[in-house]
């Protein structure tokens, strides 16, 4: 079995502020991150701004296994959800905003924010989503970059296991994975396309900023794509996940693809190259349904039990997973989104069971002290 050289990963996750009385959109990303420099388990500057003024992101250092994961993920939600309580508003780990009364967020206001809101006007207004990226360390970006067009093939699987953003303006949109909808309207979205090395992912990128269509390489809105800032592999595919369990399942499905894809290529396999215009529509499918319907099956381009085409993904996988050690943790992981359902499933429990206040407690759980916060390693309480 050929060594992984590298398996280091790195993982952001983006929050939607809401009002703790009416679960609206809350443009107090200021108010929180002054909050946020009074927890003692952050360190200063952890808590970033986003597009819109009800978002914020978190990014953990670069971590070598998922318990180191698992502990800064923990910690992030619980300062983090301690400061926006201290905000007066709720953190909420959703890939869709659920309610509006129609008053636009503002935008961040940074030159290149605003510069995207004169671009695209609406659709800024309305980019209220938000997901989480995992990053994975490649040796260099002619790997990456093969890398990435052999793993796109799995990445509408990812969209199926991540959907967690069901409602938007108040009502069931009749998909897991709006986000995924919203995102799509950008010119340059959805799966990558198929790159054999770098040379060929630098003229792809090449001839999109020569349209003058986008205004750099961060608007590569690809569910997967090279990173400009760290040596990564960036999969960008799922939403933010409820819980840190899932996002942690996510992350190391995300890690072994990229592990999986990495190997192939040293070995000059075949990669399984599938038409853009099936894996649109695989992506669409897995939106539209999460694990609730069947999926595309990657390997013929034709439907099959969603349980199926997962246990696909796992035996794809596989080799990567055992070398890794991550085995019994993402079987596990995978096995309570199949019987649980994903996100969006338990969102749309929560309201029936409770409606919108059980909902907004699922989505935005209070504050909890760290001893509370299972997963935390004494080592990550204070960066």
């Amino acid at each position: 079995m050929t060594t992984i050289p590298t398996a280091t990963l790195g993982v952001e996750e983006e929050y939607l502020l809401l009002d703790r009385e009416t679960g609206l959109p809350a443009p107090r990303a200021a108010q929180v991150q002054a909050a946020a420099d009074l927890e003692p388990v952050l360190g200063r500057d952890e808590v970033d701004n986003e597009l819109l003024l009800a978002q914020i992101e978190v990014a953990t250092p670069v971590c070598t296994g998922l318990d180191e994961v698992t502990g800064h993920l923990a910690r992030f939600r619980q300062a983090v959800g301690a400061a926006a309580d201290r905000a007066g508003c709720r953190l909420a780990a959703t890939g869709g905003a659920p309610l509006s009364d129609g008053t636009l967020v503002p935008v961040t206001p940074t030159r290149r924010y605003r510069e995207m809101r004169v671009d695209a006007g609406r659709l800024v207004d309305e980019q209220l989503i938000c997901g989480m990226h995992v990053h994975v360390a490649v040796p260099d970006r002619s790997a990456g970059a093969s890398a990435l067009g052999r793993l796109r093939p799995w990445l509408p699987v990812l969209v199926a296991l991540g959907a967690n953003s069901p409602f938007w303006d108040g009502r069931d949109t009749g998909f897991a994975s709006w986000r995924t909808v919203v995102f799509g309207r950008w010119p340059v979205s959805g799966s990558p396309p198929f790159f054999a090395d770098g040379v060929e992912y630098e003229r792809r990128v090449g001839a999109l900023l020569a349209t003058g269509v986008i205004r750099d390489r961060h608007q590569l809105y690809w569910h997967a794509r090279l990173s400009e800032e760290f040596p990564t592999l960036e999969v960008r595919t799922p939403d933010v996940q409820l819980d840190v369990d899932s996002a942690v399942t996510l992350a190391g499905i995300a890690r072994a693809l990229v592990a999986t894809a990495l190997r192939e290529s040293r070995r000059g396999a075949r990669p399984l190259d599938p038409p853009s215009s099936v894996l649109y529509a695989a992506g669409w499918h897995a939106a539209r349904h999460g694990l609730a319907d069947g999926l595309v099956d990657p390997r013929q381009g034709t439907p099959a039990p969603a349980a199926d085409v997962v246990g696909a993904l796992l035996g794809h996988i596989g080799p990567a997973l055992a070398e890794l050690g991550d085995t019994e943790r993402i079987g596990a992981g995978v096995e309570r989104l199949l019987t649980d359902g994903t996100g969006a499933a338990r969102q749309r429990r929560a309201l029936a069971a409770g409606g919108p206040d059980a909902l907004l407690d699922l989505i935005a759980p209070g504050p909890r002290t760290p001893d509370a916060v299972p997963g935390v390693p004494e080592g990550a309480r204070r960066r």
